[in-house]
């Protein structure tokens, strides 16, 4: 098939990604280059993807405007973002794509991908009421979500999703010997939960690192006696996983899917999680990690305690199961022939 996979052009795709979904969506169009699809992937200059044709656009000025903050209001209407998507759009109908896999969070996608062999992921629950009123002018065979959590929460606005495509993830090759460290890693914002990451480990006797890019200006976390690594490549911070003894994520909202702990089993590594959003379906419980009550920093503490006596083998051979990247590209592949043209 001819594809074009769409990402929004409010940030570039770099090898440090700001978020899951861009990550995830660089694997996808890579992984169909791959299996001998004739792959382009639309995106925002400066973008740095290997294994894939880019056709990119000039980063709107107004991009920052238009970053979602899960929790926060609603983004503005970001003209140039339009304005941008409407060039990446033109590119696709020139080069008459047999299917579009379209992932940009952004309302003007829906309306530019209309009459399209399109399918539109929708990577984030229903937290923008542009995209909800977009996505919604959509039939259900056309939008596919990441989990079962996110299917039922769009559900729930009227919005019929018909594909579940969870995302998937690399192997990792581990050969570390772990620390005794708890890790917390992703994107440095609210609705991750960064301070009861820290509180619950110090309960459970464990330091922390943490790995992550700040997203959210307006979110200050007291950072002291956190060792701090920045930003990673993905190669890198799979080994900083394998090499940590606990994974935590202490999301405080409806995570969609929950890439950080889906690569941190990948690497072996068991995680200690809030029970929200998609985390129970990406963490096998007893097996590859501990789930606690939300927002409850003691509970969370003992799901950390727990984790450091599950046998990392087993973790990894349970998101190899589960979670791998193959996997995920093949049900890309057979939803993009079904609305193929």
């Amino acid at each position: 098939m001819k594809i074009a996979v769409v990402a929004s052009p409010v940030t570039p795709l770099r090898p440090v990604q700001l978020g899951g979904a861009q990550a995830f969506l660089c694997d996808l169009a890579v992984g169909l280059a791959r299996r001998g699809h004739d792959v382009t992937l639309h995106c925002a200059e400066g973008s740095e993807v290997d294994g894939v044709r880019l056709a990119m656009v000039r980063a709107p000025s107004d991009a920052a405007a238009a970053l979602v903050m899960p929790g926060g209001a609603s983004p503005p209407p970001a003209p140039g973002v339009a304005a941008a998507l409407a060039a990446m759009f033109r590119a696709v109908a020139a080069a008459g794509a047999d299917a579009v896999s379209q992932h940009a969070f952004d309302a003007p996608a829906f309306e530019l991908a209309r009459g399209m062999p399109v399918l539109h992921t929708l990577h984030l629950p229903p937290i923008v009421d542009s995209v909800v009123a977009a996505a919604s002018r959509v039939a259900p065979s056309h939008l596919a979500t990441v989990s079962r959590s996110c299917q039922s929460a769009w559900r729930a606005t009227g919005v019929e999703v018909g594909e579940l495509l969870p995302n998937g993830v690399p192997d990792i090759e581990v050969s570390e010997i772990p620390d005794r460290v708890a890790l917390v890693a992703g994107r440095i914002s609210p609705e991750k939960g960064i301070e009861h990451a820290i509180a619950a480990a110090r309960l459970a006797g464990l330091p922390v690192r943490l790995a992550g890019a700040h997203y959210d200006p307006a979110y200050e976390v007291d950072l002291r006696e956190v060792e701090q690594l920045g930003p990673l490549p993905r190669d890198e911070l799979g080994r900083v996983m394998a090499r940590a003894a606990v994974t935590i994520c202490a999301v405080r909202w409806e995570e969609p899917f929950g890439m950080v702990a889906a690569e941190a089993q990948m690497a072996g590594c068991p995680v200690a999680s809030y029970r929200r959003g998609a985390l129970p379906e990406v963490v096998e419980e007893d097996v590859s990690g501990f789930l606690a009550r939300p927002d409850d920093v003691d509970d969370l503490a003992r799901a950390i305690g727990q984790c450091l006596t599950l046998d990392r083998g087993a973790v990894r051979s349970s998101a190899r199961r589960r979670l791998g990247l193959d996997a995920a590209v093949s049900r890309y592949e057979k939803a993009l022939g079904r609305v193929a043209r």
